[in-house]
C-alpha cells in the first residue's frame, strides 16, 4: 500500500477542486463486507494526471464521465486517473469493502451480551479509503452526502441529521465543507437519549446492553455538554458550524474519542458499568470538552498538512481543560457553600496525569517539535507517529504559557481572527501566528520559534542565599533580614513563572508539617542575572512554577526539598502539590532521587491527600514504575510492603464511607499489589470489600486477574466468571486472566493468540497482552523476550498500524529490565521490515527500559 506524501498532496491540491461526494453504503450484505458506491464531482484546473484512493475487497466497477475504466488498474490503494482534461468531471466507484476488527475504517462489533451488531467508522489519517473512494487529504475539503441502507431496527447516525426513509434506508444531511477524515457514520440498534439546546438537536447514544448505565449518567453528560457549548460561544465569535451534536459511545474504539463534526465518537468505557471516582468522571467531562473544542479547532478550520497536527490537538487539549474549569468551578463554589465538596481544579489532573506524558515523550530519542518542520513529516505514515504527548500535553502546556505571557484577551482575539479568516478552509502555523500577531504588540513570531520549533524539556533550578547584612540593611522590612532567589535554566526557552513561598504553620490543622503561604510573585526566566531579593527570613519552601503555568522540570533547593519530605501534604493548594510531586517524579526518572525515597514520601503524605487526581497519579507511578521497573530485586519485598501498607492505611481511613472515591482507588491498588491471595479470595467469595464497596464487574475481574497472577485460581474459575458476566468487558477480563495464569501452557496459548491467530479484535488483543507480562513471572516469560521482536514485526506487517501500536505498547516485555533485553531490542530496530508505527513504539519502550536500567544502576552504586 502506498502512503500519501506531502509533495503528492500539494501537487494534487493545486490540480483539483473537489466539490461533492455522494456516497451510498449498504450494511446488509453480510458479516465480512459491505457495499460502497461513491460519486465524486471534481474539477481539474488543468489537463494532467492524478489518482484516487480506495482499499476494496473487490473493485466491481469504476467510470469517469460515464466511460468505464478497467478495475484491474487499481495499484494497491491507488487508482490512476490519467489524461484528465481541464474542467469538471464525475467519478463513479462501486466496491465491496471489508469490515474491520481493529478499529480502522468500518469497525463491526457483535455484542456478546445480547447478540446485537453495531458498525461505525473511524476514518482518521488514511482509513477513509477502507469505506469509500476519496481524494484523501485534509486540504481537499468537500461536501458529503451519504445514504445508508441498514438492517431493520437499526438507527443510523452521521455528521448531519439523519432521516429514515423506510425499508432500512437513511439519508444523512449534507455536510458543509469538511475534510475526508472527518466523515462519520455509526449504525446499529442504538439506545439514545435526545434533547434540544440552542435550537439544535443533541443526542447521546450507546449499544443497548449499556442502556441502564447511560441513562444513569445522561443528565450529567448532557448538562456538561450544554454548559460547554454555551461557554465556547462566549469565547468564540464563530457559532457552532454544524446542524446537530451527537455523541456516540462505541465499542472497541482505538482512541479516547474522535472529533467527527456533528457526531463525536467515544470509547464506550466512558459509559461506566462499575463504580468510578470523581476524577474519572472529570476525565470524561474533559474529553467531551476536548472534542467539542475540535468543532472549531480542526473541523471548522483544518490543518493543511499533518505537520500542523498541534493546531488541532494542542488547542483542543488546552481549551478542554481551561473551559471545563470555567464551567465547573463556579458550580463547585455554589456546591461548597451548601456543604458539599467542591469540584476539583481540572489543571491538577492535567498536571499529574497528562503533563508527565509530555515530559517523558520530549526526553526520548523520538522527540520532535510541537510544530515540526514540514520536511520532518514527509508522508502520512510519519505523521501518524506525532499523535503523542508532545502534540497533546506539551503543546497544551505551551499554549498555557502563551496565555500567561500574552493575556487571555489578546489570545482570544487572535483566535477569533483565525476562525474568521479560515472558516471551512485550511490553515498553517504561519497563518495562525500571523493572526495572533494581529491582536498584540508582543513578538509572537519569536515566541513560536522558541516554543514550537524546539525540542526537549528545560529545567529550572532554584538557588537561594541570604545576602550579607550590608547588602540587606536598607531592604525596608524593618528587621534587616532578606533572602535572594536566583533561577538557573538548563534549556533555551523564556518562561514567565510564579514563585510561591511557604512557612511552617505551627498548630494549624492539616497533614504532617502544615504550611502556610507567605506570598507569590512573578518572575521571568532568564532574567538579567541579578538575584531577586525578597524581604524577611528565608521561607521553609520555595516552589518554582507555582500554579504550573509553564512547561519545565523544576528542581527545588536543598532546604526546600527537606521541607517537602516532611510537609508535602501540608501544602495548602493542590496545584502546588502537583508541581512538587511532578518534581519528585522527574527526579526519580533522572536517577536523582532514590525510588525508596519516593515511596516513603507517598507512604507519609498520601493518607492526608485530599485531591483524588493526585492520589491516583502518585499511586500509579509508584506501582507501575517505581516498584515494578525501577526498584532493584533485593529491595522489592520492602517496596511492595510499603505500597501494600499504604493502600491498607487508605482503606482503614475511609471506613466511615466519607470518601468513596479515595477508598475505591485504594482498593484497586491494594488488589494489584497483593502478594498473598487470602484477603482477595475472601472479598471475592463474599462479594464485597469489608466495609464496602460491594464488588462490581470491574473489581471482580481485577481480583480474579490478580489471583491468576498469584496462581490462586484456574481456568474453571475464569470460565465461571465469564458465564456470570458474558459482556464484552467480561470477555476481555477472561482473556486477561487466562494470559496471566503462571503456567507454561497458558503462556503458550496466549502467545499463539497474540501473534499467530490474527482473529483477536483490537480490544481482545490488548487484554491478552496485558495479562501475559507480569512482574514476578520472569522465569515463565524469559524465553518470550527474544521471540517478541520478530513476532511483533511480522504481526505489524500483516495487521497494520492499530495492532502494531497495541503490540508495541502492551505486548512489549516491559518487566525484563536487564541489559540483555535492551540489547536484543536495540538490534531489532535494524530490521528493515519494521513498519513506522511499531518502530516508534519500540524506540520509546527501549528508551524507557534504558532509563529504568540507569535508575537501578544509581541505586546499586549508592548502596
Amino acid at each position: 500500500m502506498s502512503v500519501l506524501t506531502r509533495d503528492e498532496a500539494q501537487t494534487r491540491a493545486q490540480f483539483l477542486d473537489v466539490e461533492r461526494y455522494t456516497i451510498a453504503l449498504d450494511l446488509t450484505t453480510g458479516e465480512e463486507t459491505f457495499d460502497s458506491r461513491t460519486v465524486i464531482r471534481f474539477t481539474a484546473r488543468a489537463a494532467g494526471d492524478t489518482f484516487v484512493e480506495v482499499k476494496p475487497a473487490t473493485l466491481r466497477s469504476i467510470s469517469l464521465d460515464g466511460q468505464p475504466l478497467d478495475p484491474a488498474l487499481l495499484d494497491g490503494n491507488r487508482y490512476p486517473l490519467t489524461a484528465l482534461a481541464a474542467g469538471p468531471h464525475e467519478l463513479n466507484i462501486d466496491a465491496a469493502m471489508r469490515y474491520s476488527r481493529t478499529g480502522e475504517g468500518m469497525h463491526r462489533f457483535t455484542d456478546p451480551t445480547d447478540g446485537e451488531t453495531y458498525a461505525y467508522t473511524q476514518l482518521f489519517m488514511e482509513d477513509v479509503q477502507r469505506v469509500f473512494a476519496a481524494f484523501d487529504q485534509p486540504d481537499l475539503k468537500s461536501v458529503f452526502s451519504i445514504d445508508v441502507t441498514a438492517p431493520e431496527g437499526w438507527t443510523v447516525l452521521g455528521n448531519g441529521v439523519a432521516e429514515h426513509a423506510g425499508e432500512g434506508r437513511w439519508t444523512i444531511a449534507a455536510t458543509p465543507l469538511v475534510s475526508t477524515y472527518l466523515v462519520a457514520v455509526a449504525a446499529g440498534p442504538w439506545h439514545s437519549v435526545t434533547t434540544e439546546h440552542a435550537g439544535l438537536p443533541f443526542g447521546i447514544h450507546c449499544r443497548r446492553s449499556l442502556a441502564p448505565y447511560l441513562d444513569a449518567d445522561a443528565d450529567e453528560i448532557l448538562d456538561i455538554t450544554r454548559a460547554l457549548y454555551d461557554r465556547y460561544h462566549e469565547k468564540f465569535d464563530e457559532p457552532y458550524p454544524f446542524d446537530s451534536y451527537d455523541q456516540a459511545f462505541v465499542p472497541e474504539f482505538n482512541a479516547g474519542a474522535m472529533e467527527n463534526p456533528g457526531l463525536v465518537t467515544f470509547r464506550d468505557e466512558f459509559v461506566y458499568r462499575s463504580a468510578v471516582t470523581d476524577t474519572e468522571r472529570q476525565t470524561r467531562a474533559m474529553v467531551i470538552a476536548h472534542e467539542m473544542a475540535h468543532m472549531w479547532f480542526g473541523d471548522l478550520v483544518t490543518l493543511t498538512w499533518w505537520d500542523d497536527i498541534w493546531l488541532n490537538e494542542s488547542f483542543a487539549e488546552y481549551m478542554g481543560y481551561q473551559t471545563l474549569n470555567e464551567v465547573t468551578l463556579p458550580r463547585a463554589l455554589n456546591s461548597a457553600s451548601a456543604g458539599e465538596a467542591p469540584f476539583p481544579d481540572t489543571w491538577v489532573d492535567f498536571g499529574v496525569a497528562r503533563k508527565g506524558w509530555g515530559y517523558d515523550a520530549d526526553q526520548r530519542p523520538s522527540t520532535h517539535p510541537v510544530a515540526p518542520d514540514p520536511d520532518a513529516v514527509p508522508d502520512t505514515a510519519s505523521a501518524l507517529l506525532n499523535f503523542d504527548g508532545i502534540s497533546y500535553s506539551k503543546g497544551a502546556s505551551a499554549l498555557r504559557q502563551l496565555v500567561a505571557w500574552l493575556g487571555e484577551k489578546d489570545f482570544l482575539a487572535g483566535i477569533n481572527t483565525h476562525f474568521a479568516r479560515h472558516k471551512f478552509a485550511n490553515a498553517t502555523l504561519a497563518d495562525f501566528i500571523d493572526n495572533l500577531a494581529s491582536a498584540t504588540d508582543r513578538d509572537v513570531h519569536a515566541w513560536a520559534e522558541q516554543w514550537l520549533r524546539t525540542t526537549g524539556v528545560d529545567t529550572l533550578t532554584a538557588e537561594i542565599t541570604a545576602p550579607e547584612p550590608a547588602e540587606t540593611a536598607s531592604n525596608g522590612n524593618g528587621n534587616g533580614q532578606s533572602w535572594a532567589l536566583a533561577v538557573t535554566r538548563d534549556g533555551s526557552r523564556p518562561h514567565r513563572i510564579t514563585v510561591g513561598t511557604y512557612d511552617h504553620a505551627l498548630g494549624a490543622q492539616g497533614g504532617p508539617g502544615h504550611l502556610a503561604p507567605r506570598d507569590r510573585f512573578e518572575l521571568d526566566v532568564p532574567g538579567d542575572g541579578t538575584p531577586t531579593i525578597r524581604p524577611g527570613r528565608r521561607p521553609a519552601l520555595v516552589v518554582l512554577n507555582d500554579g504550573d503555568l509553564t512547561y519545565a522540570k523544576v528542581r527545588l533547593d536543598t532546604a526546600s526539598w527537606d521541607t517537602v519530605l516532611t510537609s508535602l501534604s501540608g501544602i495548602p493548594d493542590a496545584l502546588t502539590r502537583a508541581v512538587v510531586w511532578n518534581a519528585a517524579r522527574d527526579m526519580v526518572r533522572d536517577a536523582q532521587l532514590p525510588p525508596a525515597t519516593y515511596l516513603a514520601a507517598a507512604r507519609t503524605h498520601l493518607p492526608h491527600e485530599t485531591d483524588l487526581a493526585l492520589v491516583q497519579g502518585v499511586l500509579s507511578f509508584a506501582a507501575g514504575q517505581v516498584v515494578d521497573r525501577y526498584t532493584i530485586p533485593e529491595d522489592l519485598p520492602a517496596a511492595r510492603a510499603t505500597l501494600t501498607d499504604l493502600c491498607r492505611d487508605l482503606i482503614r481511613r475511609t471506613e466511615d464511607g466519607s470518601r468513596p472515591g479515595l477508598r475505591l482507588i485504594a482498593v484497586r491498588h491494594f488488589i494489584d499489589a497483593a502478594t498473598q491471595p487470602d484477603t482477595l479470595r475472601t472479598w471475592l467469595d463474599e462479594g464485597t470489600v469489608h466495609g464496602g464497596p460491594e464488588l462490581d464487574p470491574e473489581l471482580r475481574w481485577r481480583i480474579l486477574t490478580r489471583l491468576a497472577v498469584l496462581g490462586a485460581t484456574d481456568e474453571a474459575a475464569i470460565a465461571t466468571a465469564l458465564a456470570a458476566d458474558p459482556s464484552a468487558t467480561g470477555r476481555e477480563g477472561a482473556a486477561r486472566c487466562r494470559a496471566a495464569l503462571p503456567t507454561a501452557e497458558a503462556k503458550a496459548a496466549a502467545w499463539d493468540a497474540l501473534f499467530s491467530d490474527d482473529t483477536l479484535s483490537n480490544y481482545l488483543f490488548t487484554a491478552t497482552a496485558q495479562g501475559f507480562w507480569q512482574p514476578g513471572q520472569e522465569e515463565l516469560t524469559d524465553d518470550y523476550v527474544a521471540r517478541f521482536y520478530p513476532d511483533a514485526i511480522a504481526l505489524a506487517a500483516r495487521r497494520g498500524p492499530a495492532i502494531a501500536e497495541a503490540a508495541g505498547r502492551y505486548a512489549f516485555p516491559a518487566y525484563a529490565v536487564d541489559p540483555v533485553s535492551l540489547g536484543t531490542g536495540t538490534r531489532a530496530l535494524e530490521d528493515p521490515d519494521l513498519i513506522p508505527a511499531l518502530r516508534r513504539k519500540l524506540v520509546d519502550q527501549l528508551d524507557d527500559l534504558r532509563r529504568a536500567l540507569a535508575v537501578r544502576s544509581a541505586v546499586a552504586l549508592a548502596d
